[in-house]
């Protein structure tokens, strides 16, 4: 139990900050925050060690975060969503909006497969939901977001040096 103790002190401040930035909300930041804790408690057990413990407690937070979007889907506008999305995947743009065009452009050119993974994940679906929907694997989901991810990019840097 101290050790959980611990890991809240050294971690509490950062991913309320994380979960602030996510939701916007005090409230909401404050009640995810309890919640990622509380899930941390109760799977120590299942973690693996394949990452840090703070990139541990940040999944768990924000797979919290996305649980809690897709609650409230029909309140939420795809293009908020898309813009976080961006903003966490991407690197930053001095003209998001612009950007965000940019990318809805690009995605528009790729497969139907490729749209519809990379719009589900924006929606906040998991991998796992992704894969049950789209009758492809959970890897296949991660590797075409992951390609779809790495273009993108790619190609936004080619437009900016132009």
């Amino acid at each position: 139990m101290k050790e959980m103790e611990q890991l809240y002190r050294r971690h509490k401040d950062e991913l309320y900050r994380y979960l602030l930035a996510l939701t916007g909300d005090r409230e909401a930041a404050g009640d995810l925050l309890q919640e990622t804790f509380l899930q941390a408690m109760l799977g120590i057990g299942r973690f693996r060690g394949e990452s840090s413990v703070r990139t541990w407690l940040f999944a768990i937070a924000r797979n919290l975060w996305l649980k809690s979007l897709r609650k409230k889907r029909e309140t939420v506008q795809e293009s908020d969503l898309l813009e976080r999305y961006v903003l966490t995947s991407l690197e930053e743009s001095a003209d998001r909006r612009e950007t965000l065009e940019r990318i809805r452009r690009l995605v528009a050119e790729k497969d139907e497969r490729t749209q519809s993974v990379f719009h589900m994940r924006v929606s906040g679906y998991s991998y796992a939901e992704i894969a049950q929907r789209l009758s492809i694997s959970e890897s296949s989901a991660r590797v075409i977001e992951h390609r779809l991810r790495t273009w993108l990019k790619q190609q936004l840097e080619k437009e900016e040096r132009r």
